[in-house]
Formats: C-alpha cells, sequence, structure tokens
C-alpha cells in the first residue's frame, strides 16, 4: 500500500465510530432534551478520527473529508445567511406583514393546515425548492399561524410536507434531477414512478391536517387577540391596497427567479436587496436602520407583545446558530464519507439484496441511516444509489424503481435530521426545533413507509422484461 494511502477501516471499526454518534445524541437529545448537539458533533468527529488513525487512515484523508463536508455545506448555508438578510428586509418593507394581515382575515382556522400544506405544495411544485417555498410562504404560515393559536410545530410539519414536494415531483428540483441521474433513469419517468409512493402519503397528509384542524375554529380562537394583532399591523406598516399589492413584489420576484433558473444564492440577495428598497422608499427607513436590520435581525417596539414576537426575527447573526450546527454536522459526514466508513458499512448490507423486497428495504434502511450520518440527502441519495444500482440491474428491476427509492428515503427524510443540511435549515428559517416539528411532518414519516410496505406486498415493482408490476419476490 502507498503511504500516502488510508487503510479502509474494518466494519468493527465503522460500526463503533456511528455508534459513539447515536449514543452520544440518545443521551443529549434524548435524556438530557438539548438541542444544541455542536459540540457531540464535534466529540464524534474526534472520536471517528481517532479510531480512524490508529487503524490506518491518514491524517489528509480526514482533512479532505472535513473540506469535502464543508464543501456541501457552503452553498445551502450561505443561502441561509442570506435569508437572514431577507427575513428582515422583507419585514421592513412590509412583504410578511401584509401576508400574515392577509392569512389573518381570509384563512379560516379549521382550513389553515391544509391551506398551509396545499399552497407549500403548489409553490415547491412550480420552483422546484422547498427551499424557497419555506422562506417565503413558509415565513408567512409561521406568523398567520401566531396569530390563529395554532401551534408553531404543527404549523411548521404542514409547511415542510408542502414544501419537500417539489423536490420530488417537480423537474426543475436539483435532487430529483440528481437522483434520475444517479440511478441512470428517465426524468420523467422517474418523476412517474415516484406518483406511487407520493401522492398517497400527500393524501394521508393533507386528510390528517384537515382532522387536526377541526380542534381549531373560530369559536374557539381568541379573536380580541387576532385584532389585536391586525390593529398592530395596520399601526406600524403601510397597509393600503396599493402598498399591499407593491409590498409583495418582492415575493413575486422570488417565485419569478427561481422558476428561471436564477441561481439561489443570487435570487436571495437580489430579493433582500429589493424589499430593502422598499422598506427606505415606502415604509420611511434609513439604509443604516435597514442594514442593521438585514445583519442582527428586524427589532421594532410596538407596545403588543404577540405583534414584536411575529417581527423581532431574522439577520445574518441569528442564523449562525444554523450554519455552525450545518458545518459541524457535514465535517463529520465528510470524514465518514472520504475514510470509507460509509462504504464499509453499505458493503455490509449489500449482501442481503438477492431478492426486490429484500433490496428495497435495505435501500431505504441504507439511504435513512446515510441521512443521519452524512448529513446530506445528496450524499444519502448518491452513495447508495449507485451502490444498489446493479442489484437493481441483476433483477430485472427498472431503474425509475431505483431512482424513486432514493428519493423516498434520501429527500423526503432529510428535514427530520436536527444535524442534515434540511433539517438545520428549515429549523432556522421557521423558528421550530427538528423534534418538534418531526412528528407532523406526516408526508416525510408516511413516504418510507410506503416504499417499504410496496416492497414488502410486492406491489409496483416495475420490471424491465415485461413493464409489468412484480407482485412477489423473485
Amino acid at each position: 500500500m502507498n503511504q500516502t494511502e488510508s487503510k479502509k477501516p474494518t466494519f468493527g471499526i465503522s460500526l463503533l465510530i456511528v455508534a459513539f454518534l447515536f449514543i452520544a445524541l440518545v443521551i443529549q437529545v434524548v435524556m438530557y432534551g438539548s438541542p444544541d448537539i455542536h459540540l457531540t458533533l464535534v466529540f464524534a468527529s474526534a472520536v471517528a478520527t481517532l479510531a480512524l488513525m490508529l487503524t490506518g487512515t491518514k491524517w489528509k484523508t480526514i482533512e479532505d473529508g472535513i473540506l469535502h463536508g464543508c464543501g456541501i455545506a457552503t452553498i445551502p448555508m450561505l443561502i441561509l445567511m442570506f435569508i437572514g438578510m431577507l427575513i428582515p428586509a422583507w419585514i421592513a418593507a412590509g412583504t410578511i406583514p401584509t401576508l400574515i394581515y392577509i392569512g389573518l382575515k381570509i384563512i379560516s382556522p379549521t382550513f389553515f393546515l391544509l391551506t398551509a400544506a396545499l399552497v407549500c405544495s403548489m409553490a415547491s411544485i412550480a420552483t422546484g425548492s422547498s427551499y424557497t417555498t419555506g422562506a417565503t410562504f413558509g415565513v408567512a404560515f409561521m406568523g398567520i399561524s401566531l396569530g390563529l393559536g395554532i401551534p408553531a410545530p404543527i404549523t411548521a410539519g404542514a409547511v415542510i410536507s408542502g414544501a419537500i414536494i417539489g423536490d420530488k415531483l417537480s423537474p426543475l428540483s436539483d435532487s430529483t434531477n440528481l437522483a434520475a441521474g444517479v440511478s441512470e433513469a428517465n426524468l420523467f419517468e422517474h418523476i412517474k414512478s415516484m406518483f406511487y409512493t407520493t401522492i398517497p402519503a400527500f393524501i394521508i397528509s393533507i386528510v390528517l391536517y384537515t382532522i387536526i384542524g377541526f380542534r381549531y375554529s373560530a369559536d374557539n380562537i381568541d379573536t380580541a387577540t387576532v385584532d389585536l394583532i391586525l390593529d398592530g399591523l395596520a399601526s406600524n406598516f403601510n397597509m393600503s391596497p396599493l402598498y399591499m399589492f407593491i409590498s409583495l413584489l418582492p415575493m413575486v420576484a422570488v417565485v419569478t427567479m427561481a422558476v428561471k433558473k436564477i441561481n439561489a444564492l443570487a435570487a436571495m440577495v437580489i430579493a433582500a436587496i429589493f424589499g430593502m428598497f422598499l422598506a427606505m422608499l415606502f415604509q420611511g427607513r434609513g439604509l443604516y436602520e435597514m442594514m442593521g436590520f438585514m445583519n442582527y435581525g428586524f427589532s421594532i417596539d410596538t407596545g403588543i407583545f404577540e405583534v414584536n414576537k411575529l417581527l423581532n426575527r431574522g439577520g445574518i447573526q441569528g442564523m449562525m446558530w444554523t450554519v455552525s450546527l450545518g458545518y459541524l454536522g457535514l465535517s463529520y459526514g465528510g470524514i465518514l464519507e472520504k475514510s470509507g466508513v460509509l462504504e464499509t458499512l453499505l458493503n455490509k448490507m449489500a449482501s442481503i439484496t438477492n431478492t426486490p423486497r429484500k433490496l428495497i428495504i435495505t435501500h431505504v434502511f441504507s439511504a435513512i441511516a446515510v441521512n443521519m450520518l452524512s448529513a446530506s440527502q445528496y450524499v444519502a441519495i448518491m452513495i447508495p444509489g449507485r451502490m444498489y444500482l446493479p442489484a437493481y440491474k441483476k433483477l430485472g428491476i427498472k431503474t425509475s424503481v431505483a431512482s424513486r427509492t432514493c428519493e423516498d428515503s434520501g429527500t423526503v427524510t432529510s428535514p427530520l435530521v436536527p444535524w442534515g443540511l434540511c433539517g438545520v435549515y428549515f429549523a432556522g428559517v421557521l423558528g421550530v426545533a427538528t423534534l418538534d416539528y418531526l412528528p407532523y411532518t406526516f408526508l416525510a414519516l408516511f413516504v418510507p413507509v410506503i416504499a417499504i410496505l410496496y416492497a414488502i406486498t410486492g406491489k409496483f415493482i416495475f420490471m424491465e422484461d415485461t413493464g409489468k408490476v412484480q407482485e412477489d419476490d423473485i
């Protein structure tokens, strides 16, 4: 072996490394209820590094892994920081206050969760971006839910369930194209295949949101609080029909740029600056004041606690807790990927993929595990996707089933990992801890279950030779 080449870790060492992380997280999150897992990830990375280097891994490999993970994190974390700029700019411009004002006026509390899921699903399919949907419509729905007295974790679950539809079904989505490419599937065959798991899960989700919504009706909503919020917004922002229309232009601009595939970083910066100028032109804000808002978060004292709670948020600095978590999670994942830990673990699981049932179930659980260990849905799509693709071909299963499984396990579960890119993003943007919204993110919970049920029953497992459905194992 070359002196600069690292020795591949054994299965035992690989298992020890990931076991340490899971045990540490269980102790911290479950036993102590602390969401501050930054140092836990640092300790887990240190233990992984020590174990790997003692068994033959070179420091250069560890360093490459850290840089690789940080490279994956950089663009999403920059987007998150720029969204930190965007949110206070849009609040100062009246964009978010207008959406909240309109929402409190017209949305029925009973159908609020259903509305949130449906609107976010349509927005994400149109743009192909769950991130854009969460940062625009999602933020507005979180504000409306506070006024209607609907718990924030439930609202966040409905928003995310709608938002990740676009990550699965839109041809504009990066994860949709990635899964199809990794599995060598036709893009539209891939999307068609995903309908079999995604649509039933979404129908179940919106039924559940509708049922939960019946707990909240006009009769048990504190109308005095709603009126107080409406008056507070109207007193501090221009709520004339003309300006309400003007204030929504930044949101129109973001959606338009997303549809036209303008770079997300550029789109967030343009939208933030657009909002800043509107605030200066129509709300009387100064340039230096706006720079302070965009750096440290919007700040206002309306004399009304509920309105202050709605509006005092955002800022680049307000996102740094989330950004640091993203970098630490991806650094740990990069170490495991580049050192061969993930490959070693997956190779061990690859020995139990000799039937369609075993293959798909193994693929689902592998991708979820990789999602948790690498903190990246892209890694969770790519590594298991490429590793199990030969098994799909050997069994005569269409590659669109392989690509579908990549998304059924890798894409949809990414918002549920507290230290993962997607989980970090939504927690930061929506202001709700991942573990709090997790039980209500029904789409993400049901899609993998449906995929496993199809594998067990042999339903909708399409075969290359006949084009028909495989009804049982071969």
